[in-house]
C-alpha cells in the first residue's frame, strides 16, 4: 500500500514521503497512530505543495543567517569586569553576556547557538563562533577589558 508519511518513523521514512509499505502495517499502526494516510491523487498533490512550501521556507532561512552572519563578522563586542591580578577575571564570561550584548546591538542570536568550549576567563580579544544554522557559522570578536 502506497503511504504518505505525516511524520518521521524511524526506519521506514520521513514526514511528506511517499513509500509503498505492507497494508497490513499501514492500516493496523500508521494510519490509526497518525503517522501517515493513503496516498491518494489528492493527498499526494497536497504533500507535494507542502513540500516546496517547505523548501521555500529553508531556504528563506538560509538567505537570513547568510545576512546574520555577513552582519556578525563586523561586529565587535566589548565586556567591562572586575579582574584581579595576572588580567584574570572575576567569574568568567558566558554565552549568555554575549547574547545580551549582541541584542544591544540589534543583533539576536539565541544564546544556545554561541560556541563555547568552555566561558572566557582571561582579559583580551577572542573569536567566538555562532552557529547561525547548520550551514552557516559566523565569527564575532569579544573584547574584554578591564572595569
Amino acid at each position: 500500500m502506497k503511504i504518505i508519511f505525516l511524520k518521521d518513523v524511524k526506519g521506514k521514512g520521513k514526514k511528506g514521503e511517499v513509500k509503498e509499505v505492507a497494508t497490513g502495517y499501514a492500516l493496523n499502526y500508521l494510519i490509526p497512530n497518525g503517522l501517515a494516510k493513503a496516498a491518494t491523487s489528492t493527498n499526494v498533490k497536497e504533500a507535494e505543495a507542502f513540500k516546496e512550501s517547505a523548501d521555500k521556507r529553508k531556504e528563506l532561512e538560509l538567505e537570513h543567517a547568510r545576512e546574520l552572519a555577513a552582519k556578525l563578522a563586523d561586529t565587535t563586542v566589548t565586556i567591562k569586569t572586575k579582574v584581579g591580578e595576572g588580567g584574570k577575571l572575576f567569574g568568567a564570561i558566558t554565552s549568555k553576556q554575549i547574547a545580551d550584548l549582541l541584542a544591544e546591538q540589534k543583533l539576536e542570536v539565541d544564546r544556545r547557538k554561541i560556541v563555547l568550549p568552555e566561558p572566557i576567563k582571561m582579559i583580551g580579544k577572542s573569536l567566538v563562533e555562532i552557529k547561525i544554522h547548520p550551514e552557516v557559522i559566523a565569527n564575532v570578536e569579544v573584547n574584554i577589558v578591564e572595569e
